[in-house]
């Protein structure tokens, strides 16, 4: 244990889960070398999408010889395969419909999720029975249990369930919930995935739930701060509420369910982001890291689980991206460029095990070993709040054993390690060349900046100016200097002992 007493073990709350573009573009070779990429700096557990059982994933299957209909798990294999080769498990949402199982031709997204009921609530227990027991046959029961099974996904919104009906969202969730627990008991079932704005519909679930005894494992609901999209071609503005209107959201379904049966219940937010649009600018910028890290702090102590949307711009569903930055959801551009929100996470991925402090622009955190981490931002708020100063200051004294200490220091801001900056003065490319690639991720990259410091009292003092916008990371080291007979540093170019005595005499 280090030796200044932790106040708590950090929470890996905030990496339990990430979202992804509709399931079939894990498919894709950039999908596929994004995560990879994201699972090597961050590691989240878990990974959620929308489109498991749409067309496009080819579970439900008919002939067109005579209308039979066969289930097939060629490309959900290959997909849930290569999560897992990555150290990610399923989050499976049960969406949308398959054509030949809708009821009407409702669909959502450039790619055309289809939104409506079941024609027949049989054949949708059929498939989801079917679903379900070819992933405990292939993966085994032990780790499907491990897999939240989520009913849907904002079936409160009439783009994304026929005309919100609430009575036909709570027959599906029954079936489905009643249907996976038939495969196993043991299965992790709940929802309703709620968007934000429709707190009306906990109450109702509640009652439903509990007055049938319907299975439920877990609630889960979305969280976005931004306003109503302003329109531009090929992209969005929107006006931000201040980062903590999210956590605010976080925490409405406690407050919502308290008293009721589903008190208690873990709670996932499944989807949040600042802007819920896949074309605002905003995801791009630095001001979007300094602007979530209290978030990601703040979540900590709220709820189970909350998924960023998404982990990379590979993502269709207003349209097909028509740039290479264009603002999108994702942590990663295309080509694995990192934005500064990439590196936030990255950040957080590296602090240590205990934490030590916790403020309103900083974490500091330790590892047994001596290590210690500092993740600090400048504060910022939403639209109507004043613009962030040039500067932002941060002192902070760390506890360090030993004589020195090796300080290391990463910065993102508006200038450094901002791709999206960098895109701009190269006048804005939509498809860059390779070599305009090569230049984004090398721009891409945090400052670094080094140092040794004297440890006074058993501490060291940390005075970091941050930049407009910045996070930054540091990483304090202990360090016990070694001899070495013979080494003298100022004899680099050869010069006497003697020769230095007189120079220095002189």
């Amino acid at each position: 244990m280090n030796p200044i007493e932790p106040i708590g073990r950090l929470s890996e709350s905030w990496r339990h889960c990430v979202g992804t573009g509709r399931l079939n573009l894990a498919l894709r070779s950039d999908y596929r070398e994004s995560l990879a990429l994201v699972q090597r700096d961050i590691g989240f557990r878990h990974i959620r999408g929308h489109g498991l059982l749409s067309d496009d994933m080819g579970v439900l299957r008919m002939s067109t010889v005579d209308n039979s209909t066969r289930y097939s798990f060629t490309y959900l294999d290959q997909v849930f395969d290569s999560y897992l080769d990555l150290g990610l498990r399923p989050f499976v949402e049960l969406g949308f419909m398959p054509s030949a199982l809708a009821s009407g031709p409702d669909t959502v997204f450039w790619w055309k999720g289809n939104t409506t009921p079941p024609r027949d609530w049989d054949e949708w227990a059929a498939l989801v029975r079917a679903v379900l027991r070819h992933l405990v046959d292939r993966y085994g029961l032990a780790e499907v249990r491990t897999w939240p099974i989520e009913v849907w996904n904002e079936p409160n919104l009439p783009g994304f369930w026929k005309d919100a009906d609430q009575e036909a969202y709570f027959r599906l969730y029954e079936v489905t919930a009643r249907t996976a627990k038939d495969v196993d008991a043991g299965l992790q079932v709940g929802g309703p995935a709620l968007s934000p704005g429709s707190d009306d519909w906990w109450a109702p679930f509640a009652d439903f739930v509990t007055a049938r005894a319907v299975p439920i494992d877990f609630v889960s609901r979305h969280a976005y701060s931004s306003g109503p999209a302003q329109e531009i071609p090929f992209g969005t503005y929107q006006e931000l509420t201040d980062p903590s209107g999210l956590l605010e959201q976080f925490t409405a379904p406690r407050l919502h369910l308290a008293g009721t049966a589903l008190a208690g219940l873990p709670v996932h937010i499944t989807e949040f982001n600042s802007s819920y649009r896949p074309d605002n600018p905003i995801h791009d910028t630095a001001y979007h890291a300094a602007y979530l890290a209290p978030v990601l702090l703040g979540g900590l102590d709220l709820v189970d689980s909350y998924s960023y949307w998404t982990f990379c711009d590979v993502f269709e569903e207003v349209d097909i991206p028509t740039s290479v930055f264009h603002g999108g959801f994702g942590l990663l551009a295309h080509r694995q460029v990192p934005k500064p929100t990439y590196h936030l996470y990255a950040f957080l991925a590296r602090m240590g095990t205990w934490v030590l402090e916790r403020g309103e622009d900083h974490l500091v955190c330790a590892d047994d070993n001596g290590r210690v981490t500092v993740l600090a931002w400048q504060p910022v708020g939403g639209t109507t709040a004043p613009a962030a100063a040039e500067r932002h200051r941060v002192r902070l004294t760390v506890p360090v054993t030993g004589p020195r200490a090796f300080v290391r220091r990463e910065r993102v801001n508006e200038h450094d390690g901002n791709a999206f900056a960098a895109w701009r003065e190269l006048g804005r490319p939509p498809s860059p060349d390779a070599r305009t690639f090569d230049l984004l991720r090398d721009c891409a990259r945090p400052a670094v900046e080094h140092r040794s410091l004297a440890v006074e009292g058993g501490r060291v003092v940390l005075d970091l100016a941050l930049a407009r916008h910045e996070v930054t990371f540091v990483e304090v080291l202990p360090v016990t200097p070694t001899e070495h007979a013979g080494l003298d540093d100022r004899r680099l170019l050869g010069v006497s002992d003697d020769r230095l005595v007189a120079e220095h005499e002189r």
